[in-house]
């Protein structure tokens, strides 16, 4: 959804973007990787309008943090 705007599930075009934030005491769309809210990773949400599916995607940037915080599986 991210790349090619269209919904894998329904087909749908009507994508919602919600941009990752961290908000206040560690609300927001985010992954805590440090001690204060500046640390956190932010977490973007694409949804269909359609159908409701959703993904969350993580800036390539925002990996290194993620990997020294947590393991791999």
């Amino acid at each position: 959804m991210k790349n090619t705007h269209r919904c894998p599930k329904c087909g749908g075009f009507d994508i919602i973007y919600i941009k990752g934030f961290s908000g206040a005491y560690g609300s927001g769309n985010n992954i805590p990787v440090g001690f204060t809210i500046f640390s956190a990773v932010k977490v973007d949400r694409y949804v269909c309008g359609n159908c409701g599916y959703s993904e969350e995607w993580i800036n390539k940037e925002d990996l290194p943090a993620l990997r020294k915080k947590y393991t791999s599986v």
